[in-house]
């Protein structure tokens, strides 16, 4: 096996304003980038890549471009980029003050062929997740059946009430409206229809109550809370059959839309709170995902009755269950992904694709850990970890260079004028994006609350910082890791042992392969690698004033314990295919959707204009696809990278 270092024209750090005239960023710059000495390759060598034409490699459009890139786990750590109106040519031009892949210490390759240019998510029905369950079993829409239960109202009830009811009803479950009830005139007195009412509104509206009632000859149903605003929290019990479990599992299918927004979206149309969702791992948006998702006592009817509603989504796979899903309970995702307009010839990608299904590819955090403006997410976190409050304020809200929407720009050059957070705040149409959150904490503790006012941010979402920082180190560390001892296992490595680091000694140093060897991400409780590794995070923290030996925070929240992480992962069942095409806007797959709709397959032209590689591959929690497809193609998967290259192609 080779390692490659990465040495291309169109790789070179930006020069921006904000980066370059920062004394200690340069300091650290100096440490990243230098090489160990004395290095002992043993009969791998360090190759330089050559320099890549500018033919289109990542063919997004201006606006997706800057969304996530990456259909992997995202572990709810993930900042949510802007994007930004205007011509090709200004958004490129913006995009020069963003990061590259060197900046976040992403340099290595782990095989010997030669790139070739390739275009990534020209549709985004070219990049397919499908999400790897604890069990193994991975998650597919193949059924929309709907579990037959007696229990369940019949179709009747989602039209036998008018919209200006159902609009009266939502108001009084949210209790927004002045009223203690809402009525509801039974125009066909008999007990089957009223029967039917009552069991709509139950139904549609599982916080309310109803009863008959008559009034000046009349029959009515009125609707009324029962149980106080606690009935928001939980769906009513008793009105859920004792024999059925309490949670609907399902398998959402979901296009061009990430997993946070479709719980919102289904939250809305179902009339219920997004925390009674639960789900094992969030996916993003530029791409068709597939996983499953579990509620808390709505039926299979209700959500079945979605799919007639909703564009982007399918619901499917129904059934019952009594246990909700957790974070981080997945296996992993299964990807299917196609790379357009390929230049290599066959023996490259067949080199590439062997390379990968055999070797791997160094398990970097992918370039959306860090953000896409010229004020990368890890040097907030590196902020926060110096304890450094003012600094933490003024890199979120300061104006800076690259893509944002313009309200976030008007907001920012309001901050730097006036440094009044109303003032600020005003500019924000969208105030639950960090900065108009932190804004709304600055007046309501003021400037010199900053910690406090940081607080009233998400914790997730405050936590996303520090985990970029820490993914920075990692990525450097690994990087001179690599470049120092290749890859191998040498003694003083770190493996795990029963979810135990311990390090190699000399005498068991060919028990283990590269494959085994793991690096800490930085924190008070773990262990470091025994020889010259173990020595880079003690120089890269001390550029940045943190000390090693003191992880923990003042604050609680911000305490690193650290974790472990695996230098290289290799893909498990990896195929691959080369399709032509001529047409560039045609599906060069079925998906899940397609197959139940019984679409016939795409027809694929013998000998095209263009040339795809499909290629199918799973990968664990927490690793990012995009890295595997940067070792295939050899090239920067930054934006900053890809508009540049892609600036004629976007016309």
């Amino acid at each position: 096996m080779e390692v490659i270092e990465k040495t291309s024209v169109s790789l070179k750090r930006p020069h921006s304003e904000d980066v370059a005239a920062n004394a200690d960023e340069i300091k650290r710059q100096k440490v990243s980038e230098e090489p160990f000495k004395g290095g002992n390759y043993s009969e791998q060598s360090i190759e330089t890549v050559p320099e890549q034409s500018g033919e289109p490699s990542l063919g997004d459009t201006k606006n997706e471009i800057i969304q996530n890139v990456e259909g992997v786990e995202q572990d709810d750590d993930e900042l949510v980029e802007s994007d930004e109106d205007g011509d090709p040519e200004s958004f490129a031009d913006m995009m020069k003050h963003g990061l590259t892949e060197l900046d976040v210490g992403i340099t290595k390759f782990v095989s010997s062929h030669k790139g070739f240019p390739g275009i990534l998510k020209e549709r985004y029905s070219d990049f397919v997740v499908h999400e790897i369950g604890k069990d193994g079993h991975i998650s597919f829409l193949d059924d929309f059946s709907v579990p037959v239960d007696n229990e369940d109202p019949t179709e009747e009830i989602f039209t036998v009430l008018s919209d200006k009811h159902k609009q009266q009803l939502e108001e009084l479950q949210l209790f927004k409206n002045k009223e203690a009830n809402v009525a509801i005139e039974v125009i066909e007195d008999t007990k089957e229809k009223r029967t039917v009412i009552h069991q709509a509104v139950k139904s549609l509206f599982p916080e309310l109550e109803t009863k008959t009632e008559a009034r000046d000859g009349k029959k009515y149903i009125v609707a009324y809370h029962t149980a106080g605003k606690k009935a928001l929290a939980n769906p009513r019990k008793h009105s859920w059959p004792k024999s059925r479990g309490s949670y609907c599992h399902f398998v959402l299918y979901k296009e061009n839309k990430d997993t946070m927004d479709a719980i919102n979206v289904l939250s809305k149309f179902l009339r219920v709170k997004p925390n009674i969702f639960s789900y094992m791992g969030t996916k993003d948006k530029r791409a068709i995902t597939v996983q499953e998702i579990a509620v808390l006592r709505i039926t299979a009817q209700r959500l079945a009755h979605l799919n007639k509603c909703l564009m982007n989504f399918k619901l499917g796979n129904f059934s019952y269950k009594n246990y909700p899903l957790k974070l981080g309970e997945l296996q992993g995702n299964h990807f299917t992904v196609v790379l357009r307009n390929i230049m290599g010839t066959d023996d490259q990608i067949q080199q590439a694709m062997h390379s990968l299904r055999e070797i791997g590819f160094i398990n970097y955090y992918g370039m959306q850990r860090f953000g896409t403006t010229a004020v990368p997410t890890y040097q907030v976190g590196r902020a926060i970890l110096q304890n450094n409050w003012n600094e933490v304020m003024d890199l979120i809200l300061k104006p800076r260079p690259g893509a944002e929407n313009g309200y976030l720009v008007k907001c920012r050059e309001e901050w730097a004028k006036t440094k009044d957070p109303d003032a600020a705040l005003k500019k924000l149409p969208v105030k639950r994006c960090v900065e108009g959150q932190l804004l709304r904490g600055l007046s309501m503790y003021g400037l010199k609350n900053i910690v406090t006012a940081f607080g009233i941010i998400p914790r997730n979402n405050r936590l996303m910082y520090i985990h970029s920082y820490q993914s920075y180190v990692w990525n450097n560390t690994v990087s001179k890791r690599i470049e120092e001892y290749g890859l191998k296992a040498v003694p003083g490595d770190l493996v795990l042992k029963g979810g135990t680091a311990v390090h190699i000694e000399e005498t068991d140093v060919d028990d283990y392969t590269i494959h085994d060897v793991v690096m800490p991400l930085p924190g008070f409780d773990v262990i470091y690698p025994k020889h010259k590794s173990g020595d880079a995070y003690k120089e890269i923290l001390a550029v940045d004033n943190l000390d090693i030996n003191n992880m923990k925070h003042k604050i609680r929240d911000y305490s690193l314990s650290g974790a472990y992480r695996k230098i290289i992962i290799r893909p498990q069942n990896v195929s691959w295919e080369v399709v032509a095409y001529d047409d560039p806007k045609i599906p060069l797959f079925n998906t899940d959707l397609d197959k139940l709709e019984g679409k016939p397959p795409p027809v694929l032209a013998t000998e095209g204009k263009f040339r795809a590689l499909k290629m199918e591959f799973s990968l664990p929690p927490s690793t990012y696809a995009t890295m595997a497809i940067r070792e295939v193609l050899k090239m920067d998967t930054s934006i900053k990278n890809q508009t540049q290259l892609n600036t004629t192609w976007l016309r």
